[in-house]
């Protein structure tokens, strides 16, 4: 349960790019777009930063560093990095690209949020158990107070998607529903 958010709140998007939104997901997809967009458009109201993260894992280190696996494919369609239309960016948006897990690693996330005086994020996307973790973890280690928007996130497994939800954030933040944490946002103002 969302209790309170900092008044230097930005929304960071995980992954809800053209390439990953048509995985075979957990729950349906269009939920979670929906929500996603609800939480943008509160946060352009409030005045608070949205960021935009998408993954581009070609040339990624860690793809050379198991011997033993089949070889990832590396070729994608053009559009495979765009974020998907349900999702209205606009050019004052930050946008990262990552090349792992966690959206903080070899990025500038910290650098322009930090540059901001953000000390709060509320995390969507997918996949709830690899990005939007991998994000949180490396948020929580630097202190960010974190918020999860549960209903705007899923993962292509289920039990995985519930493991996060479950066990891992609420031991590094506080999770709840898009319409209460837009709640929470509209007490900042």
């Amino acid at each position: 349960m969302v209790t309170s958010l900092d008044k230097r709140t930005a929304l960071v998007l995980i992954d809800l790019q053209k390439s990953v939104v048509q995985l075979t997901l957990a729950n349906p997809i269009t939920d979670i777009l929906t929500n996603s967009a609800k939480l943008v458009e509160a946060f352009r109201k409030a005045g608070l930063p949205v960021v935009i993260v998408n993954v581009n894992p070609v040339g990624a280190a860690w793809l050379k560093a198991r011997k033993d696996s089949a070889p990832r494919s590396t070729t994608f369609k053009e559009d495979w990095l765009e974020i998907t239309p349900e999702i209205k960016t606009q050019p004052d948006d930050i946008f990262i690209t990552k090349h792992t897990w966690g959206a903080f690693y070899e990025t500038a996330l910290d650098e322009e949020l930090k540059k901001r005086g953000i000390t709060g994020i509320v995390l969507a996307g997918v996949s709830t158990s690899i990005g939007v973790e991998g994000t949180a973890r490396q948020a929580s280690e630097r202190a960010y107070n974190i918020t999860f928007a549960k209903d705007a996130m899923t993962d292509m497994f289920a039990d995985a998607h519930e493991r996060s939800l479950q066990y891992i954030f609420p031991r590094i933040g506080e999770v709840d529903d898009t319409d209460k944490i837009i709640e929470k946002l509209l007490e900042l103002s």
